[in-house]
């Protein structure tokens, strides 16, 4: 991280949804975004008061975490941004252990970027232990 660069730990709807739209994903009302939002984790990377790259995970706070969202803007892709969130939520999740819990975490990679997940463990799918990952998007 730069010298100018801050953590934060929350994003306001329209700085969520400008990150979505930076990067091509798809895109809802401010509404659900902020219901989403609030029953999230968020890790954010400010620059200047910009968010600059953000994490974002979902958990039922038993042993079932997802990570949602490992978002960085464009102009800063490249940058070490991704690896700098992700340990923040690795150790984030680790923290949550407790002795005896284990946790499953999971994540649905974009096209082309699990080799990156895979520096923090993660397996790609279909593997011998696990069939492959599967989602829809439902409605409008």
């Amino acid at each position: 991280m730069d010298n100018k660069d801050v953590f934060t730990y929350s994003i306001t709807p329209e700085e969520y949804m400008m990150f979505r739209k930076a990067v091509g994903w798809a895109e809802f009302p401010l509404e659900q975004a902020e219901e989403g939002l609030k029953n999230s984790y968020i890790c954010v990377i400010r620059r200047d008061d910009k968010p600059i790259a953000l994490g974002r995970i979902v958990t039922d706070h038993g042993y079932v975490v997802y990570i949602a969202d490992v978002i960085v803007l464009p102009e800063y892709q490249g940058q070490g941004y991704g690896r700098i969130i992700m340990e923040k939520l690795m150790e984030t999740i680790n923290s949550w252990l407790k002795p005896g819990y284990k946790m499953m975490v999971t994540l649905v990679s974009t096209l082309g970027k699990d080799e990156f997940y895979k520096k923090f463990g993660f397996e790609s799918r279909p593997n011998e232990r696990f069939g492959p990952g599967m989602c829809q998007w439902i409605g409008a």
